[in-house]
């Protein structure tokens, strides 16, 4: 799916690979879905399924501190640039790392669906008009929406996917 170009659409693609992430975690034998994975199974940091979901969650939790602080009329820090996103990333992981999987599907829904309720408050045109909001700079509050859920979704289904290839091996 092409990135949305309206609230429909972010919801739905939002909502489409929100589910279609679960499915593919809830498919998943529980001695994979509960395993850990030192050899980057999964990627270079992370170790456990609730280690990507942990991630998606706390992104959603920064996001939602941008958007709240945006919407006040201030202007939101960010606590990273492209440079040390990683030592960011790593944090998180650091953060959440004795989480079990139960947990971070926990988390990942309530947070998921706070994101979505910002979402619903919208209209396409504060969604998708450039420069509506100061704090969006030149980036549409629905991009940082997309980018946030969707597209994050898709990078961790892009993350769980490749232990399905366990499973055919007979690893259950």
């Amino acid at each position: 799916m092409s990135r949305p170009t309206s609230k429909e659409e972010l919801i739905v693609s939002a909502e489409l690979n929100f589910n279609e992430l679960l499915y593919l975690i809830n498919m998943l034998p529980e001695k994979i879905k509960n395993n850990t994975y030192e050899n980057n199974e999964l990627n270079d940091r992370d170790k456990t399924i609730a280690d990507v979901l942990c991630h998606l969650h706390e992104w959603h939790l920064m996001r939602e501190n941008w958007y709240k602080e945006g919407m006040s009329g201030k202007k939101p820090t960010l606590s990273y640039s492209l440079k040390t996103l990683p030592l960011l990333n790593h944090k998180i992981w650091e953060k959440y790392k004795t989480t079990g999987l139960k947990k971070a599907i926990t988390l990942f829904k309530k947070s998921h669906k706070d994101i979505m309720v910002l979402i619903e408050k919208h209209n396409d045109d504060e969604l998708f008009s450039k420069k509506k909001y100061e704090f969006t700079g030149s980036t549409t509050l629905g991009a940082y929406f997309y980018y946030n859920t969707a597209e994050h979704y898709n990078w961790a289904f892009k993350t769980i996917k490749p232990l399905l290839k366990i499973c055919n091996k007979g690893y259950s």
